[in-house]
């Protein structure tokens, strides 16, 4: 990012008040002790940690941006005893769910003796009072084996409530801490909820654990679930290439995630070495022309006699311009279809040839998002769990929890909605997908766009 925009981030995070009782954790404050320390509200973790950054601001006469360091303070604002936590998840399905759900009720329960939590039935639509799913109890007990499983306990929806509506739920049952796990729409929400319960005078920790399968919130290194995408979206790569090595002219066309990023398409196609041509939103391409995908492909086709494509679902959405396409139920507007699309137009292309092709079409979207977390991301999202717990306790607000240069940190749900993340067309990441895949730096015809 250029310095100018860093420098014009906010990284300041809210607090309800002063922090003034003593944390029941029982933790350190001195080196050498082989006990675990507190973290300092003064420790911070910088943006950019580049020399040319610092030298930069030195020039300037400015602080490099920091972002605040997550973990459990010395002292801590509520009073155990006092707080009646709610937890809910929303948007899609995602790996790791279950996960972090457990790990807040368990770091509540055993870390600080919070003895009342609620767990918010689908989404924000269990915090309208006209809903038919009243909140459930939350207990080490309840949750003991859930993390085993994919999807949601509480369920999700998409959607939006009233924000006032919502709040005079909350207060009517005395939460006091909110976690919020969802993705861009969920932390907009959670930002608007904030907002509405300071303008009631309802004191209220919202505190956001980031969920997107697409890795695109920024400010954080990663999402959870993200790496659980990928590792179960190269199964669906590797089966792709058998089919298309399993028959004459055979094409594998795989469609996967990533409605405004690549990032699951580009690690997918890393992880599984089989791809030839990887399609990711951050890149238009043409389909005819010189440097068309259709000429590159009938290359690859006169070479090897099969290929496999791999496509994110928001890549190519310059061939749907015109069509009346709709928007889903949080507002989002709706995607064309660019996985039959390309089967058609491929299909018509090499008819058109006089060379049958053998065309076999995989997404497994929903098989990849109700997934059991791997191994990684359960760790992560007991971390981003446990990290999201002690900066409710804190105090703090209208926050998210993530990892940044490898320590977790806070950050204002404002800063991490301003822009959505993507993947670098001319960074390292993707380098190393046109070099594993041999497809052509570009596929645009620079002069007069044939599609």
């Amino acid at each position: 990012m250029k310095t100018r925009k860093i420098r014009s981030l906010n990284f300041d995070i809210e607090r309800l008040g002063a922090a003034r009782n003593s944390s029941p954790l029982h933790l350190s404050n001195s080196k050498g002790d082989n006990i675990v320390d507190y973290v300092s509200d003064a420790e911070r973790i910088l943006f950019d940690p580049t020399e040319r950054q610092c030298e930069r601001c030195r020039e300037k006469g400015v602080t490099p941006p920091s972002l605040e360091a997550a973990g459990p303070r010395e002292l801590i604002y509520f009073k155990p005893e006092t707080v009646k936590a709610a937890i809910l998840t929303a948007g899609g399905l995602c790996p790791g769910l279950n996960d972090v759900i457990r790990g807040i009720v368990l770091s509540l329960h055993y870390h600080y003796e919070v003895k009342e939590i609620l767990g918010i039935r689908y989404g924000y639509r269990g915090l309208s009072a006209g809903s038919a799913e009243q909140p459930v109890a939350l207990s080490p007990d309840a949750v003991e084996n859930i993390h085993r499983e994919g999807g949601s306990v509480l369920g999700c929806s998409r959607g939006r409530q009233d924000v006032p509506e919502m709040v005079e739920f909350i207060k009517e049952r005395g939460i006091n801490v909110l976690f919020t796990i969802g993705g861009d729409g969920t932390l907009r929400g959670a930002a608007a909820v904030s907002r509405e319960a300071k303008r009631a005078g309802h004191e209220l920790s919202v505190i956001g654990v980031p969920k997107t399968i697409d890795n695109d919130i920024s400010y954080v290194e990663r999402s959870f679930g993200f790496e659980t995408a990928y590792a179960i979206a190269q199964t669906a790569l590797r089966s792709g290439h058998d089919e298309a090595r399993g028959a004459p002219n055979g094409i594998g066309l795989v469609k996967l995630m990533g409605r405004h990023c690549g990032f699951v398409a580009a690690m997918a196609s890393l992880a599984s070495g089989d791809a030839n041509f990887v399609l990711v939103p951050e890149l238009k391409f043409d389909l005819e022309g010189e440097n068309g995908l259709l000429t590159a492909l009938e290359e690859r086709m006169r070479k090897a006699g099969h290929a496999l494509i791999v496509v994110a679902e928001g890549a190519g959405q310059e061939f749907f311009k015109g069509q009346e396409l709709g928007t889903d139920a949080s507002g989002n507007p709706r995607l064309g279809d660019i996985g039959p699309f390309l089967k058609e137009r491929i299909g018509q292309h090499f008819s058109g040839l006089g060379l049958e092709v053998n065309i076999k079409y995989i997404d497994p979207s929903y098989m990849i998002r109700s997934a059991p977390a791997s191994a990684t991301d359960s760790v992560f999202c007991l971390q981003l769990a446990q990290n999201a717990v002690h900066a409710a306790m804190s105090g703090r607000t209208d926050m998210i929890v993530g990892m940044w240069c490898n320590r977790f940190v806070h950050v204002p749900i404002q800063t991490a909605i301003s822009e959505r993340k993507q993947l670098d067309p001319e960074g390292a990441t993707w380098l190393a997908v046109v070099e594993a895949t041999g497809q052509p730096l570009s596929m645009e015809n620079k002069t007069g766009k044939s599609v």
